[in-house]
């Protein structure tokens, strides 16, 4: 049933469309499109708010077999994620950070769930979303955030910015700005790592418009052939840029278009930090066992736009009012309460730390020097 405000809304919305039926039918129109537009968003609300608590349930089970210090650390990444992202936002905003800058905010349960499932060796690349997982993966605050003001401080000198982050010793291998570039690059390193005896993955990660690529399928055949160790995660977090899923893709169900390749497939709520997670660990296991590769669609959503650049427009506050009732860094913290593995002093103590990483790493960035013009030509290569 509708909220009291919800009814109030609905009542007011009809009767004005009575009083304009007569003489104004395109105001009749509007107001009937409000009333219809309301009533959705309270069924909407009301069933993300029905799928927080079935998270909730499923989460709290799962955390009864997992190290308390390993939670405590999915917590932070994902807190650190959320805060950094946010303080991006805000110097970006003041000119501090230029060119593209993709956020991730939202989307904190995805990268943190599965990266924390690897092991030494094992290897990451993605796309150009990428200051969350570099983190994860070990790359400093500070270094992330010096490179996306161009500093010689930061991650790649300063010469990368926000869409190239990159650490060998990490084995994080970008940051990649090409839409599905990264997928091949994946199949290749996967490849490497099985040629070389090892028994060690690639998480190779894509948002969904990368799926329309030619790449992504030509790579998935070829994993599924020669059995290369690579866990193909697809972000799906809805929007190709400002284009919803669904007026671009004649088959909205991402993780099925891996049976064509008779590859293993799995559909997973990227809001619940714990399902990815477990879900990456079945896709890892398979890998290192015989080097069987995995498609993973991680369903999920971003509050931001594309970019800083994009006001997102076509998206309603609704809309994303509905995906924050189920916000995977709340729902991580209720079931945390309610397993009683962390309290509130817990997480007051996780959330500052988190905001003191950030502010060392503002200080750092804002204090490390811009690269000296004799590193203008190095580490270029031309042919």
């Amino acid at each position: 049933m509708p909220t009291k405000t919800a009814t109030r809304q609905q009542k007011t919305a009809e009767k004005d469309a009575k009083s304009t039926a007569n003489g104004s039918p395109k105001t009749a129109s509007k107001n009937s499109a409000k009333l219809k537009e309301i009533v959705t968003d309270e069924v909407n609300k009301k069933e993300a708010k029905a799928e927080f608590q079935t998270r909730k349930k499923s989460q709290t089970s799962a955390l009864k077999n997992t190290d308390p210090e390993l939670l405590r650390e999915m917590l932070y990444q994902m807190v650190l994620g959320r805060i950094f992202e946010q303080k991006c936002a805000e110097v970006y905003r003041i000119g501090k950070i230029g060119g593209f800058c993709h956020l991730y905010i939202g989307q904190e349960a995805v990268g943190v769930g599965s990266m924390m499932a690897l092991k030494e060796g094992d290897y990451t690349i993605t796309s150009y979303r990428d200051h969350v997982q570099a983190m994860v993966a070990g790359i400093s605050p500070e270094e992330v955030l010096a490179e996306l003001y161009g500093k010689a401080g930061g991650n790649v000198g300063g010469k990368g910015g926000s869409m190239h982050m990159f650490s060998k010793e990490k084995g994080f291998f970008g940051g990649h700005g090409i839409v599905g570039g990264q997928i091949g690059v994946a199949t290749g390193m996967a490849y490497a790592q099985k040629y070389k005896g090892t028994d060690n993955v690639t998480l190779c990660f894509f948002g969904e418009a990368a799926v329309n690529q030619g790449i992504f399928h030509e790579s998935l055949n070829m994993a599924q052939l020669w059995k290369i160790p690579c866990i193909y995660i697809c972000e799906n977090n809805q929007y190709g840029m400002g284009t919803s899923q669904k007026r671009a893709m004649s088959i909205s169900n991402i993780a099925s278009k891996a049976e064509a390749y008779g590859m293993a497939n799995e559909f997973v709520d990227g809001m619940d930090v714990m399902a990815v997670r477990e879900a990456t660990l079945r896709a890892i296991e398979r890998a290192r066992k015989d080097g069987s590769p995995t498609l993973l669609e991680i369903r999920c959503y971003r509050y931001m736009g594309h970019s800083m650049s994009d006001p997102g427009k076509y998206r309603t506050t609704e809309e994303i009012k509905k995906y924050q009732e189920r916000d995977p860094i709340v729902l991580f913290k209720e079931s945390l309460k309610a397993a009683k593995v962390f309290g509130d002093k817990d997480f007051e103590e996780i959330e500052t730390k988190a905001k003191e990483a950030v502010e060392k790493a503002v200080k750092f960035a804002e204090e490390s020097p811009f690269p000296d013009e004799s590193e203008l030509m190095t580490d270029v290569l031309a042919e």
